[in-house]
């Protein structure tokens, strides 16, 4: 499976997936239209007659896999992304699966039966303190993305356990042996990082902890906002713009050809990588490094 774990599953490496996979729904837009509070249901096909005993207990399985909670806040968080919050207070089963940034989830809207892929992009310590788990989602439309960005505060979703090893930071400590670490993100896939970072994997212990975070434009770049405590926490943020307006002065084009640009002497022994994001971008990044010497079992993806 390969995911873009980006927020939508920006599993990691993709557009075409953990950020997030969208599976086509049913009419989007007439879906919106019905979603209102106190009509929120959602649907269980019903099986034929003859194997209504067998699809009955596969029923009872899958409804039992899925926990009802309801949404928090969802707000605009950048053009066409949005932060969603759902409360999670009351399912302590969901909250303890959550065990690592990088890790990821199923999520239904009502009336509609196939779910979405989301990486979780709070840290798992949130939801044990407050009790939510957030999302970055990018609203495509058509997708179950769209619709759930079109619900309000209070209306109901469900989810399923959280799934995936994540980012194993583990193959990249003690700091002290690892003190470079580049992160590269792209897009919604920008998520699961803020976990990993707001998470802890000894940053501030490193000499040289680059984040490239590329977006289309600033309009489009979610968590300007966090860049500051990031880099207090030992990150420098470089945020790589393909489409900048005329009076950009960062780094413009893509995140890989930012990264040769800027790229100086190190060494690939002590170096780690961490990688979310468009497909393309992923395996660039990762060509660029192991020619550079940098093994693979230190190129940590979030799936």
């Amino acid at each position: 499976m390969s995911f873009s774990i980006s927020s939508t599953l920006s599993l990691s490496a993709s557009s075409s997936l953990p950020h997030a996979l969208f599976p086509p729904p049913h009419s989007s837009m007439s879906l919106l239209r019905r979603l209102r509070p106190g009509r929120l249901r959602f649907n269980i096909p019903q099986p034929p007659r003859r194997f209504a005993t067998a699809a009955a207990a596969a029923v009872r399985q899958d409804t039992a896999s899925w926990t009802q909670v309801p949404l928090v806040e969802v707000e605009p968080a950048a053009e066409s992304l949005f932060h969603v919050s759902i409360d999670v207070s009351d399912a302590p089963d969901l909250v303890a699966s959550h065990t690592r940034a990088g890790q990821y989830l199923q999520l239904r809207v009502p009336d509609v039966d196939k779910p979405t892929f989301l990486a979780i992009a709070s840290p798992p310590s949130l939801a044990s303190s407050e009790g939510v788990f957030q999302f970055l989602v990018k609203s495509v439309e058509g997708s179950i993305a769209e619709l759930l960005c079109g619900l309000k505060k209070g209306d109901v979703v469900q989810l399923n356990q959280v799934m995936g090893s994540g980012f194993d930071v583990d193959q990249i400590a003690p700091p002290q042996n690892y003190p470079t670490v580049f992160i590269f993100a792209t897009g919604s896939a920008i998520s699961p990082i803020r976990s990993l970072i707001e998470s802890g994997f000894g940053a501030i212990k490193r000499s040289d902890v680059r984040l490239y975070y590329g977006a289309r434009n600033l309009k489009r770049m979610a968590y300007q906002d966090r860049f500051k405590e990031w880099e207090s926490s030992g990150i420098e943020v470089v945020p790589v713009l393909s489409q900048p307006e005329h009076d950009w002065t960062g780094e413009s084009g893509y995140v890989q050809a930012a990264f040769t640009r800027a790229k100086k002497a190190f060494d690939p022994l002590s170096t780690g990588v961490i990688l979310c994001g468009q497909k393309q971008m992923a395996e660039e990044v990762t060509s660029i490094l192991l020619a550079d010497g940098v093994s693979s079992e230190k190129i940590l993806k979030n799936f």
